[in-house]
């Protein structure tokens, strides 16, 4: 059996990412495949329990704990669910995946590429996503969309200038040269996240039927 697509959804704070993950896995659902949604960090007993801590805006976590509680929470998924559903041919769409421990934790808070690079090795064992779906959005409308949401969350309650450095840093992944660099990420295509859900859907739907064949 030939094994099944892994997409990973990807931005900064208020893109729309699991608006659109729940959208596409609906109409691929709906073409008759099996679909597994999943969200990082989280996912498993374990993932959930570190998402708290993460999440919990009166968490004290130093920048390097923090990155090892993401990998550790990415490697439990990938151990437990997302191998096995590939394996079985099934299709993977995952909420975030180790771009954003490049952006929110090496260059948000600043934590060596290598060390982050290498952790991330560990905790994939060189699993490589068929396509990453970076959807983009100016900052400060990200931030609206995350305030509208409700109570911000430890990781969005950082200051403006740390969501700037994500935001460029998602930039920079989209650069032929850098995804060269960082053959482990897999194809990087950017989606506009602006403007109303279904537009948005519609070109999230274009890019996974153009390089996936998937419909």
């Amino acid at each position: 059996m030939a094994r099944g697509p892994l997409i990973v959804f990807e931005g900064a704070e208020g893109v729309g990412k699991s608006t659109q993950l729940r959208r596409v896995a609906s109409w691929l659902e709906s073409g008759g495949r099996v679909v597994h949604a999943l969200r990082e960090p989280g996912g498993t007993p374990l993932g959930d329990e570190i998402r708290r801590l993460l999440l919990d805006p009166a968490s004290d976590i130093t920048p390097r704990a923090e990155a090892l509680l993401f990998v550790a929470s990415r490697a439990q998924l990938v151990e437990t669910l997302v191998r096995p559903a590939l394996a079985a041919g099934h299709v993977v769409l995952l909420d975030r995946f180790f771009l954003s421990t490049y952006a929110y934790q090496g260059a948000g808070r600043g934590l060596p590429e290598a060390e982050v690079r290498q952790a991330n090795a560990v905790a994939t064992g060189g699993l490589v996503p068929d396509i990453t779906l970076l959807m983009t959005l100016p900052v400060r409308e990200g931030l609206a969309r995350a305030e509208r949401r409700g109570a911000r969350d430890r990781m969005e309650r950082n200051a403006d200038e740390f969501h700037h450095r994500v935001s460029a840093a998602f930039a920079a992944f989209a650069a032929p040269a850098w995804q060269a660099a960082h053959p482990e990420c897999g194809p990087i295509v950017t989606v506009d996240a602006s403007g109303p859900e279904a537009e948005v859907f519609a070109r999230i739907t274009n890019v996974i039927s153009a390089r996936l064949g998937l419909s």
